[in-house]
């Protein structure tokens, strides 16, 4: 079997390969921390949680960083509005944000990288473009200059008129002084008075969005790696420009060979977001419903598919979590040295067989929805079988599947306590 994964840039599956003999690299576009995070976020990052683990399950050593905004637009009005340290807020979210992935057993990234860290890389791509005819000032700015780059809008498949009112929606500014072009995207900006600023070739001021992805990515993972991933909203402007920006900074192409994207969580018939305020909080989850319930939730479903919240859903996977965790235990109580067992080559002719039908729906494109009924095959294998070595087997394969790749847990919840002092081991 070969793992198949969608490339949105190219818009079809393909079968994976690295680029070279060293590790995979593995950048997801991270939070931006001036509120709390929904069940959306969630939903990307335990997505890309999975691939992550799935990779490394494939032998791959996987190089897996995400980011932290820490300077923005959002946050920086957020802290104005709550008279608060744009950082001080930033970090009390963050702490929320890693607490609850604790708690949803995320693996945490090898790098997780703060933009505040990483101006100087940021300043030397954008002198790179100005250096390759990519970038022009004005007025205390930089921008890029979108003429510069006629594949613009190769990711998205937007033509100019979609892609302006986008754009705009999502951070853009179309009369910024000096601006040649409403498209043209700020790469470095003059700071307000109330804003953090750090001094530049071009004078003091703060980045633009989108050049601090390509900085971040490219400084540990170098200026071609495998994959980079975020939600479906963040393929345009955001991956575009940084396309755009990375290749023009540096002339290799790609910069990137697979770009993935997750759906869209909704509720009420709505795309859940903080603007609209319909969100559905992970917090609040977790006052209700275990950990596993909500990551067997939120993986029964394909990652590039959009998800519509429906609470008696969550009810019937905290169910089905809790089939999968007996089947274990029953599993540890027959044999608990069994995991020797699990050689492919001398299991159980019905083990074997779910077996690969889960491990072939995952290399379709980490098809979550198809592997998942196989793992509960397994699970009423355990439970009703007679032969006491096929309930050990089948047992032992519901944890070898379901906590090594779908990363659950399989075992007692830990508290939200125990969580945040997982939170706190994440590296910087």
């Amino acid at each position: 079997m070969t793992l198949r994964l969608y490339d949105s840039l190219r818009g079809e599956m393909l079968p994976f390969t690295p680029l070279g003999s060293g590790p995979v690299g593995l950048y997801v576009c991270g939070v931006t921390p001036y509120d709390t995070g929904h069940l959306g976020h969630a939903f990307t990052y335990l997505s890309f949680d999975v691939l992550h683990r799935y990779l490394e399950y494939l032998g791959h050593d996987v190089v897996y960083v995400q980011n932290l905004t820490d300077v923005d637009d959002d946050l920086l009005r957020r802290s104005r509005e709550l008279g608060e340290d744009y950082l001080a807020l930033g970090n009390r979210n963050v702490t929320v944000f890693l607490t609850e992935m604790a708690a949803l057993n995320w693996l945490p990234p090898d790098h997780f990288v703060r933009a505040t860290e990483h101006i100087p890389q940021m300043q030397e791509l954008i002198g790179q473009l100005l250096e390759r005819g990519h970038a022009y000032r004005g007025n205390g700015y930089v921008y890029f200059d979108i003429a510069s780059w006629p594949n613009y809008g190769a990711l998205s498949r937007l033509d100019r008129d979609e892609m302006l009112p986008i754009a705009n929606e999502r951070g853009n500014f179309p009369n910024l002084p000096g601006k040649r072009d409403p498209l043209d995207f700020v790469l470095w900006q003059p700071s307000a008075p109330d804003e953090p600023s750090w001094p530049s070739p071009w004078g003091a001021g703060r980045p633009g969005w989108h050049i601090e992805c390509s900085a971040m990515s490219t400084a540990y993972l170098g200026p071609r790696f495998e994959i980079h991933g975020g939600g479906a909203d963040l393929a345009f402007p955001h991956h575009e420009s940084e396309i755009a920006q990375s290749e023009g900074a540096t002339g290799e192409r790609p910069f990137v060979s697979w770009w993935m994207h997750t759906g869209m969580l909704r509720y009420d018939e709505e795309k859940m977001s903080k603007s609209l305020g319909n969100l559905v909080l992970v917090r609040d989850l977790l006052g209700s419903w275990p950990g596993d319930a909500i990551r067997h939730y939120l993986v029964s479903h394909h990652y590039r598919d959009e998800l519509a919240f429906d609470e008696a859903d969550l009810e019937a996977s905290a169910l089905a979590a809790a089939r999968l965790r007996h089947a274990c235990r029953l599993a540890e109580e027959l044999e608990p040295l069994a995991p020797a067992l699990a050689d492919p080559g001398t299991l159980h002719p019905t083990v074997a067989e779910h077996r690969e039908r889960f491990l072939a729906a995952m290399e379709d494109d980490l098809d979550t929805p198809a592997a998942m009924p196989e793992l509960h095959a397994l699970a009423a294998v355990c439970q009703s079988a007679t032969d006491d070595r096929l309930r050990v087997e089948a047992g032992w394969m519901v944890r070898e599947l379901g906590a090594r790749i779908l990363g659950l847990r399989l075992a007692t919840v830990p508290s939200l306590r125990e969580a945040a002092d997982t939170a706190e081991a994440v590296p910087a």
